[in-house]
C-alpha cells in the first residue's frame, strides 16, 4: 500500500469556523476522519498541518524515499510561495495540489498558483472529495 502524506497549510485548521459559505461547516478533524476512512485498504495516510511556511517546506523535504505521494493544500501559500513550489520540485515525490474551493472562481489574486507547474495534478472546487480524488490519482500511479 502506498504511503501518502497529506499536508494542509495556513488556516485549514480553522475549517468549520472560517468562511463556512466557502469551506462548509465541517472541521479539520472531520477532514482527517473523512480521508482516513476513505484510505482504508487503499493507502496509508499521514497528516501534517501548519500555518508556517518554513514548517511546510521542512515537511515536504522529508518526503523523499519515505512517501509514495503528497497531497498538498498549501492554502494562501499557493499564491505567494515560490519556496513551497521549489520544495515540491526538489523532493521529487509525486504531488497533487488540492483546494476545497475553486480558486478560479474567487478573488483574482487567488487565480495564480505557483504549485500547478510542479504538481502532477491540480484538483479544486470539490470540497473534501478533492482529497479522495487525489488519493485515487496517487494510488493509480505506477511509481
Amino acid at each position: 500500500m502506498k504511503k501518502i502524506l497529506i499536508i494542509n497549510g495556513p488556516n485549514l485548521n480553522m475549517l468549520g469556523l472560517r468562511e463556512p459559505e466557502i469551506y462548509g461547516r465541517k472541521t479539520y478533524d472531520d477532514l482527517i476522519k473523512y480521508i482516513s476512512d476513505y484510505c482504508k485498504g487503499k493507502a496509508l495516510p499521514e497528516f501534517f498541518q501548519s500555518n508556517h511556511e518554513g514548517a511546510i517546506i521542512d515537511e515536504i523535504q522529508k518526503t523523499r524515499g519515505v512517501y509514495d505521494g503528497i497531497i498538498l493544500n498549501a492554502g494562501g501559500y499557493t499564491h505567494t510561495s515560490v519556496a513551497v513550489a521549489d520544495a515540491v520540485s526538489a523532493a521529487g515525490v509525486p504531488t497533487v495540489e488540492v483546494h476545497i474551493s475553486d480558486i478560479h472562481k474567487r478573488e483574482s489574486f487567488r487565480h495564480h498558483s505557483y504549485l500547478t507547474a510542479v504538481c502532477k495534478k491540480t484538483i479544486m472546487g470539490h470540497g473534501f472529495e478533492g482529497y479522495t480524488m487525489a488519493v485515487d490519482f496517487l494510488t493509480k500511479l505506477n511509481i
